[in-house]
């Protein structure tokens, strides 16, 4: 449905770039209000301890202090809340309040708030607070956290267990019998977070008049905070209208529903004006959702050709102190169960999933949720299957990928997946790596003493959850999105949508949707967003969905505006709306169909002049002619719960032995996300996902001591990618249609961060293979590589 002279497809610069750069964004942190104050936390040193008592009485009398709240004064207007959902039964979490009350359950948990005339006159009267502690022992190591001897994490459990779930299908007891070769291996994944441009804001604004209530937020999901505000104060839903500005990037990060930003909903609830309160770096490392921290036992039985017989998973995770509210915190562990072994032709499986408590900041959904865990575990096992075959890893791969006739299907853990283009990637990564020359040129530099290594991983990204995501029963989060397009009397484009944008561009791909649908150019299309007073209902951005779900809707919006137009446009010119068509900002006679109305092809009337009519000259239309000119249409996938994309990632990389060291030469990526809205947008997304994902393989992890302390809390220590530092990466397209929906985009906002860790963690290996050393952890840090080096010559490889 999308024609060769359509703007779908073509490369657009963001709408918005010019104004971004030029300084003229507007993030909450540029928000004042009249009669607002600021809010500094006192949050806990201690990971688990009791709180004896709270004396404020310095605190309050220091200059500009307006306020100081306990978590006994918030917990007169909003209760607790759990993180638990009726589609998961058996996940415990304990009640979680804004501040905590009684006990303190992560380093950096808030106990209690500064409401002051400025930030540093809140943050001043903040150190004033003086807490008397009863520290308790902390559950900080995941490896042990399960164990009988350790103590719980929250006094009212009987362990750490949260959540502990299987997954099955056919025998893979039997599948190891008859395998030629069976193939162990334990993998860990180190803690680490997303580390946005700008830190979590709020302001809240709650008019006690009338009791409404205002909240400017960075949070990537306008409607899910709505609707958590609302029910939390126990306010009506259309009283709550949430602003979301602009926002310094998300990654997940900002999906989730945190305690300190209820908290400021509740001082200002309970003074009765506007309370801001911006994150620092500092308490951003403490406070924001963490992620990856999973352990991983996996093994892998493979026939002497290297045909995969059957593969398991032993899965311990974690949702730290305790389950994300909404986005519920199993969502690592879980997905590395579920979607591990997803590309290939595997019938006997098993996974055990435990999630265990921490006393650290509770888990949370981060790019890739789980999937680039999945891909890592997978692709290394296949990997290892091939060294033990004597095959080469594309070779294994191609005999085991899912057959392309083989869809629909589901995962070995039960995914439902919709057809994958696995071949197509495969070949068209070799063919721009030069996969053989690569090769070749690795031989001759080993031989010349270089460590080099070249991994390729294969992934699936599960994009745009539907419906069926959350079962009958599960958490209220919309799947929908809707827009609404209006043709304003100027003949330009007001379009509407639920869709928020953090950096991705989602609002210019939006943009050029409407603009083809209604034959106008992408800039004479302005779109608005991020309000729950003026945007439709819907899902925000989360889990790769803005095009693939918002889009659809945008598509549909657009389509039924069109019709519109037409159908006024040939009652004004009196002619079958047929033999119309929209294009270069006008209706115009179509292609081919040439009468007395007008020369083929030709403008008939410019959409300025049918808008000026229809908005201010009714009189002028012929009777029964009703105008309308702005419509609203949402969209709902149905089918699979998931929109399936897929692709592959190489990685080719050096090893300094001496160092442990890792460096990389290039890496190439192959996406398919079906049909490419723009491709300007899509390859920097890939490669942004792709540095996010070298970030998670090589650089950034959360360290924690025995006594759950954060040893790294700062951007001077938790290290990510800096842009001196990265390759090139190259980036090629399989280009595989949705069938099921008018625009045929999948997701692509997650794919780099899925598949990079994956190959580069292969990469390594191999280029360490020679030497028999083998790494079994990310982030790869040179202390990892030195390791598995010593272990080597020592005659121990891990």
């Amino acid at each position: 449905m999308v024609g060769s002279d359509s703007v779908i497809g073509r490369s657009v610069p963001r709408a918005d770039a010019r104004r971004l750069v030029a300084g003229r964004g507007r993030y909450v942190d540029d928000i004042e209000l009249p009669r607002m104050v600021h809010l500094a936390f006192v949050r806990s040193p201690h990971a688990h301890a009791l709180i004896d008592e709270i004396d404020t009485r310095e605190a309050v009398a220091m200059p500009g202090v307006i306020r100081v709240i306990t978590g006994a004064d918030v917990a007169e207007i909003c209760p607790s809340w759990q993180g638990t959902a009726d589609h998961l039964p058996g996940l415990r979490s304990p009640p979680q309040r804004p501040l905590a009350v009684d006990r303190a359950a992560w380093q950096g948990e808030a106990v209690a708030a500064v409401a002051a005339v400025t930030r540093a006159e809140a943050e001043d009267a903040a150190e004033a607070v003086t807490v008397n502690w009863t520290p308790l022992p902390a559950v900080a190591d995941l490896g042990s956290a399960l164990d009988g001897g350790t103590p719980p994490a929250h006094p009212e459990f009987d362990g750490n267990l949260a959540f502990e779930q299987t997954f099955r299908s056919g025998d893979v007891e039997t599948a190891f019998a008859d395998a030629a070769t069976v193939i162990e291996r334990s993998i860990s994944f180190g803690r680490h977070t997303g580390v946005t441009l700008e830190p979590r804001g709020v302001i809240a604004d709650f008019n006690p008049s009338n009791r409404s209530l205002t909240v400017y937020v960075a949070h990537q999901a306008p409607w899910q905070q709505q609707d958590v505000f609302s029910r939390l104060f126990d306010l009506d839903e259309h009283d709550v209208r949430i602003i979301t500005p602009d926002i310094g990037g998300a990654f997940g990060l900002k999906l989730q529903v945190y305690g300190d930003e209820v908290a400021t909903v509740a001082v200002s609830m309970l003074l009765g004006r506007p309370v801001k309160f911006v994150a620092d770096r500092l308490e951003a490392f403490v406070s924001d959702g963490h992620s990856r921290e999973v352990l991983v036992m996996a093994r892998i039985g493979v026939s002497a050709d290297g045909r995969i017989r059957g593969l398991s998973l032993d899965v311990l995770g974690t949702v730290g102190a305790y389950s994300s509210y909404r986005r519920i915190g199993i969502a690592d562990g879980a997905m590395t169960a579920r979607y591990a072994g997803a590309p290939y032709d595997i019938g006997d499986y098993d996974a055990r999933l435990r999630i265990a408590f921490q006393n650290k900041p509770p888990s949370g959904v981060y790019r890739g949720v789980g999937q680039p865990i999945a891909c890592a575990v997978t692709e290394q096992m296949i990997d290892l299957a091939a060294q033990a075959c004597g095959l080469d890893p594309i070779e294994i791969r191609r005999r085991n990928y899912v057959p392309t006739d083989g869809f629909p299907r589901s995962t070995p853990g039960g995914a439902p997946m919709t057809p994958l283009s696995l071949h197509a990637c495969l070949d068209r990564l070799v063919e721009i790596m030069d996969y053989d020359a690569l090769r070749a040129d690795q031989a001759r530099r080993r031989a010349a003493g270089v460590r080099h290594g070249v991994g390729i991983a294969t992934f699936v990204e599960f994009s745009a959850a539907g419906p069926g995501t959350y079962g009958p029963a599960g958490a209220r989060l919309t799947t929908q999105d809707g827009c609404t397009v209006r043709l304003e009397p100027s003949g330009k484009v007001r379009c509407v949508t639920s869709v928020t944008d953090q950096g991705q561009g989602t609002w210019t791909g939006i943009a050029q949707i409407v603009a083809d649908r209604l034959g106008v150019e992408v800039a004479d299309v302005r779109v608005v967003a991020g309000d729950t007073a003026v945007t439709p209902y819907g899902g925000g951005a989360w889990a790769s969905r803005g095009l693939t779900i918002g889009g659809e809707a945008a598509w549909k919006a657009g389509q039924a505006l069109r019709e519109n137009i037409l159908a006024l446009a040939g009652a004004i010119l009196q002619t079958d709306p047929g033999r119309l068509t929209l294009g270069g900002g006008a209706v115009r006679n179509v292609d081919g169909s040439e009468n007395d109305d007008g020369v083929d092809g030709q403008p008939r009337i410019s959409l300025a002049e049918l808008g000026e009519i229809c908005h201010f000259r009714q009189d002028t239309l012929p009777p029964g002619t009703q105008p309308e000119l702005a419509v609203t249409r949402h969209y709902v996938p149905e089918g699979p719960p998931n929109t399936v994309a897929n692709g592959m990632v190489g990685a080719s990389v050096e090893v300094d032995i001496e160092t442990g060291f890792v460096s990389i030469d290039s890496l190439w990526m192959v996406d398919d996300c079906g049909r490419v809205v723009n491709p300007l947008l899509v390859d920097e997304q890939l490669r942004g996902a792709v540095i996010q994902g070298i970030g998670g393989a090589l650089l950034e992890h959360c360290l924690y001591d025995g006594e759950g302390q954060l040893l790294n809390g700062t951007l001077a220590d938790y290290l990510v990618p800096m842009a001196v530092e990265m390759p090139d990466i190259f980036v090629a397209h399989v280009e595989t249609p949705v069938t099921e929906t008018a625009l045929g985009a999948k997701g692509v906002g997650e794919a780099g961060t899925v598949g990079a860790p994956g190959a580069l963690l292969l990469a390594v290996n191999d280029a360490l293979a020679p030497l028999g050393a083998h790494v079994d952890c990310l982030p790869i840090t040179p202390e990892s590589v030195l390791t598995a080096l010593a272990a080597a010559r020592a005659g121990n490889p891990s």
